[in-house]
């Protein structure tokens, strides 16, 4: 049952996109023949658009990493200083990944440095440690191949090539904010006032200043291309070619994320949530939602095999929550529809999502030897006030100022630079749009398969929903923990932008607001250019 299943839901993607791939150049030249537009200019017209938004793209990524470099170097007069005050300047425990890297670079060979770092025993006092897998050193296992493969040893130092690969990684972080708020709006204008934002409020969206060779800045440039092509592949109608584009991306990029930071599993389920509620209300193709699971599920199996059989991804949420998901479509699926039992399931399925999610994890805990990420879960257990200790290391880490609330100094920074009302405006149009199509889909009301301007019906777009559900989950996060502010805050920055550079949000509230004055498709579309214009001209003097 369960291969003829799958067989005929391959049939039915495949119907799908071949269906979609001939629908859309004819309803594409109906459009243009009503319009007076020839197919030919059109084309000529897209393609323009693709090139100049790729090439603004592209070109805010390299300034940002090139601004990064000139501030870093005048910051630290870094280039007339010593190679030990060098590394003095990596702030924090940051400088001990830069040190491994300097023993893989000093190493006889590149696998002799590697067995060093395997068999460590002068990080920890009387004791051997694979710092590799405890202290993940991918990426200084990366840089140091790079270093030597490329033959940049007698070009460059190994310091600056260190950071210019971070810097680097820092610009395609940009790039791919830019990236997503343009598939969110369809204007390129989005992308630049992203990149604005982000910029400004440097010191609340990341860490690059003062803590260069921490993992977060190897592994976050990932996730936001992740998040880019896990918008473009929620976003319908998407031709085939694209879908696989997309989906190929998120697949690499989940798992070199999954590798990069030892952290990135919890971050990926919030992620899981987010697609969980998606998929739960209806607002998302079913068949999408669970390739990303499956992506999920490769990408932790693969990386507990390369990362030395490493037990945290066992015992992760991660795979315990994308497990039951999985395992409740499989009794969906196997119970006949209209049935009673299968609109018991319909309705418990939730609840049995939940169920299952905490017993298999609870299971796992049991019978999977581990003992990494213990002190974050405990942490989050004192922090809830579910339990005390005496434990000096515990109670250092709640004084720690990144892991307290987020303080007023943060809200009024990024009311000046106009950020926050203008998320919280486009969250507020977001929210209610979305609460009126599950409205409508529990009347049994079905989704357009196209949302037009015309419409002002945001709230159907998958991609946003999900957006809107992501910033919500990682907002509740950064409002207890002042350290979680870059995850939340780079994508305020791109849920901001984008809705106030969307003529299809502006004309979600003058349908509420049901404007008779003006035509409401025309000032949509005047709004969507005149208001990131007068952002852009207030941003230009700060």
């Amino acid at each position: 049952k369960m291969s003829s299943g799958t067989a005929d839901l391959r049939q039915r993607k495949k119907q799908n996109c071949t269906e979609s791939d001939k629908m859309a150049p004819e309803e594409r030249n109906k459009e243009n023949s009503k319009l007076g537009r020839s197919p030919k200019y059109m084309l000529i017209q897209r393609f323009a658009k693709l090139f100049f938004g790729c090439l603004a793209a592209v070109t805010s990524g390299m300034m940002y990493a090139v601004y990064l470099s000139t501030y870093h170097e005048r910051k630290f007069w870094f280039s007339s200083r010593q190679e030990l005050e060098r590394e003095i300047t990596f702030q924090g425990d940051s400088a001990i990944y830069y040190s491994f890297y300097k023993e893989l670079l000093k190493a006889p060979s590149f696998e002799r440095g590697v067995y060093e770092l395997t068999h460590n025993n002068k990080t920890i006092s009387l004791k051997t440690i694979n710092a590799v897998q405890q202290m993940t050193l991918y990426p200084e296992l990366i840089a140091s191949v790079l270093y030597q493969a490329s033959g940049s040893e007698e070009v460059i130092e190994p310091v600056y090539f260190y950071i210019g690969i971070v810097f680097g990684l820092q610009g395609i972080y940009v790039t791919a904010l830019f990236v997503t708020s343009w598939v969110m709006s369809g204007t390129w204008l989005a992308g630049m006032l992203t990149v604005a934002w982000f910029i400004i409020n440097r010191t609340d969206t990341t860490r690059i200043d003062y803590s260069i060779p921490s993992r977060e800045n190897w592994a976050l440039p990932y996730f936001a291309c992740q998040v880019a092509a896990l918008t473009g592949y929620l976003k319908k109608p998407l031709n085939c070619s694209a879908e696989k584009f997309c989906y190929l991306l998120v697949s690499a990029s989940t798992y070199t994320f999954m590798m990069m930071w030892e952290y990135s599993h919890y971050l990926l389920f919030v992620q899981a949530v987010s697609l969980f509620l998606l998929d739960g209300f209806a607002l998302a193709q079913t068949e999408k939602v669970h390739e990303v699971y499956k992506i999920y599920l490769f990408s932790l199996f693969l990386g507990y095999l390369l990362q030395f059989e490493n037990s945290a991804l066992l015992v992760s949420p991660l795979l315990s929550l994308v497990a039951a998901l999985m395992l409740s479509k499989c009794l969906q699926m196997n119970v006949k529809k209209g049935t009673f039992m299968s609109r018991l399931l319909k309705i418990m399925y939730v609840y049995l999502v939940l169920t299952i999610t905490v017993t298999l994890n609870f299971l796992l805990k049991m019978f999977v030897p581990h003992k990494e990420n213990e002190h974050l879960l405990k942490f989050i257990e004192v922090k809830l006030g579910l339990n005390t200790t005496k434990n000096f290391t515990m109670n250092w880490l709640l004084c720690q100022e990144s892991l307290q609330a987020p303080s007023q100094d943060f809200f009024l920074r990024l009311t000046q630079s106009s950020l926050l009302p203008f998320y919280i405006l486009v969250l507020i149009i977001c929210l209610f749009s979305v609460t009126q199509v599950i409205f409508r889909r529990i009347c049994g009301e079905p989704l357009k398969e196209t949302v037009k301007l015309e419409d002002g019906r945001i709230g159907e777009r998958p991609e946003i929903v999900y957006h809107v559900i992501h910033t919500i989950l990682l907002g509740c996060l950064a409002m207890c923990l002042e350290g979680m502010k870059y995850l939340w805050t780079p994508y305020v920055c791109m849920l901001a932008a984008f809705g106030v550079c969307s003529p299809e949000l502006w004309m979600t509230l003058f349908k509420w607001l049901r404007l008779k004055a003006v035509h409401p498709i025309l000032l949509a579309l005047i709004l969507s250019m005149a208001v990131p214009t007068i952002i852009g001209f207030s941003l230009w003097k700060e």
